[in-house]
């Protein structure tokens, strides 16, 4: 078996919209969670989420290429792209047929999902986006990832809730450790602040109700405390 090592990270995500960002912003404590802007929450109990914020994307890629893309896919080629960059591997040198992508999501393309039935109810199925299902299925990030980077080894997804993405990297790794594949990129992306996703996590009280964005996320500290007894 071989051993595997990490080369390269890249991310997009709440506190940050590159890794050196993202650990500036954990060294200050920053607060990622705040009111959703993303849609209208004004008959929502929940009006908090953990967003994105400030990303340009046409830092990365242009209009054009991202067009057909849900939220969560365009995440995922952004951190494939910085990975690639922080790892300072010259794809050019690379074997591509020993080079793989392995992406996960929980939930895929929702918001996808959600305008395109807002489409079929209002203008009926001849309307509906021809790009919808490959904008919603899980594995077109990963799918769109390798197309980036010209990988053409194994490529595929993982789906395992809150757990999909270092799931992934856990399968990843064994790709490499047993000789499967020289190189993966690897990780999860999700896009999952959209009206019918909050709705559901909503019901079934699994999001913070209040309004103070320091209180929405965190552990009940009588509780830890009794853990580290």
């Amino acid at each position: 078996m071989r051993r595997v090592v990490i080369t390269g990270m890249g991310t997009v995500n709440p506190i940050g919209n590159n890794v050196e960002e993202t650990w500036n912003s954990i060294e200050n404590q920053v607060c990622g969670i705040d009111f959703i802007t993303h849609f209208d929450t004004t008959d929502y109990k929940a009006k908090l989420a953990g967003e994105v914020k400030n990303l340009n994307v046409e830092d990365y890629f242009t209009k054009r290429e991202t067009k057909f893309n849900d939220r969560f896919t365009v995440f995922a080629r952004i951190a494939a792209k910085q990975a690639i960059a922080d790892s300072k591997i010259d794809l050019e040198t690379v074997d591509k047929n020993r080079m793989g992508v392995l992406i996960a999501s929980g939930i895929g393309g929702v918001e996808s999902i959600e305008k395109n039935e807002q489409v079929l109810a209002s203008r009926g199925p001849s309307r509906v986006s021809p790009y919808f299902i490959p904008m919603a299925l899980i594995n077109l990030a990963a799918g769109q990832v390798a197309i980036d980077l010209g990988a053409k080894g194994y490529c595929s997804s993982v789906v395992t809730a809150c757990a999909a993405g270092t799931n992934a990297i856990g399968e990843a790794f064994h790709r490499i450790r047993d000789n499967y594949e020289d190189m993966m990129v690897a990780g999860g992306s999700e896009a999952s602040v959209t009206p019918l996703s909050v709705a559901g996590f909503q019901s079934m009280k699994a999001l913070h109700f209040g309004e103070d964005k320091n209180r929405a996320s965190i552990p009940n500290g009588m509780n830890l405390r009794s853990t580290l007894k």
